[in-house]
């Protein structure tokens, strides 16, 4: 990629920064070494959006709340980046068509930007792809970046350990709903949001919120922010407004207290951390010595000749 490209992609062009994403999400050895250059040269473009996770149960209307969501973020003068992580198979989602169907007039605004994620397959799979485009969303002047998790389980934890802010939404069923979502991923939520308050379901949602709050309250948050329960209505556009100046307030606090950017500073080690341990278990795996040895190392482990560990240690030593 050329200076130019560089610069075409900082002036905020969709092609070049659709080109730089390509790079980033190429498996080859020469596009990643390309892809890594141009990360360099953006870093310190990047960095100025609010990076929000959404997450939900299935038919929560995830994507007409973000729909509903960006679309009146543009109105407000916003860029809006959508990411998609799903981890799940290549053929069962995520797929470019399916994600601009889904938002389709979100899709057809200029000042929006949504691209899914690739399948897994290389080191650090989708977080890795997912994090690298949000620098390069930010390098071209997106202002909010919508990360939302289509596969459910490890997703949202890798989503949650990439934006400043992780939302969950939820339907109005109320209590039933607290058992199909994990006490990890509550523990996450910044704020639970629940979608779909309108009509009936108005009452059905405000004792669901009554009941999620005294949830919430149980968990131990420690930082400096109180997760909050929100109710909100995407088809009916009910409360987004409120939805967004939650958020403002969420970063307007975070920036007094220091926290947003402690926040981003752990994030980059942690994932410093998991890169290194991946690169380590790639060498391992690919070292002739260890491929050699393998086999019959696990042998004496199963018929108990040798312990895991000592095991475990002969195979680290041949490094």
């Amino acid at each position: 990629m050329s200076a130019f490209d560089l610069d075409m992609l900082l002036a905020g062009n969709r092609r070049a920064l659709a080109k730089a994403i390509t790079l980033v999400e190429s498996k080859l050895d020469r596009h990643r070494d390309q892809a890594q250059t141009i990360l360099e040269q953006v870093l310190p473009h990047s960095g100025n959006s609010i990076r929000v996770g959404i997450t939900g149960v299935p038919g929560v209307g995830k994507s007409t709340f973000i729909e509903a969501f960006g679309l009146y973020l543009i109105e407000q003068g916003k860029r809006v980046a959508v990411l998609a992580v799903d981890p799940s198979s290549p053929i069962a989602g995520g797929s470019i068509l399916g994600d601009k169907t889904r938002m389709e007039e979100l899709s057809r605004r200029e000042e929006a930007f949504i691209r899914p994620s690739p399948s897994e397959g290389a080191l650090g799979g989708v977080a890795q792809k997912t994090r690298e485009t949000m620098l390069l969303c930010e390098a071209a002047g997106y202002d909010v970046i919508l990360v939302e998790t289509v596969g459910v389980g490890q997703s949202e934890y890798q989503v949650a350990g990439m934006v400043d802010f992780f939302m969950v939404l939820m339907l109005p069923g109320g209590g039933d709903e607290l058992q199909g979502i994990k006490k990890g991923i509550m523990e996450l939520a910044d704020a639970l949001v629940i979608n779909k308050a309108d009509g009936d379901s108005e009452k059905l949602a405000q004792l669901a919120r009554q009941q999620y709050t005294s949830a919430m309250n149980l968990l131990r948050h420690t930082s400096f922010w109180t997760p909050r329960v929100m109710t909100c209505s995407a088809l009916k556009q009910i409360n987004i407004d409120a939805v967004w100046g939650m958020l403002l307030e969420y970063y307007f606090r975070a920036q007094e207290e220091g926290g947003f950017l402690d926040k981003r500073a752990q994030q980059n080690r942690d994932w410093l951390h998991q890169l290194i341990n991946e690169m380590l278990l790639l060498k391992l795996s690919q070292n002739a010595a260890v491929k050699a040895r393998l086999p019959e190392l696990e042998r004496r482990v199963e018929h108990d000749q040798v312990t895991a560990y000592a095991a475990a240690r002969e195979i680290i030593e041949l490094l």
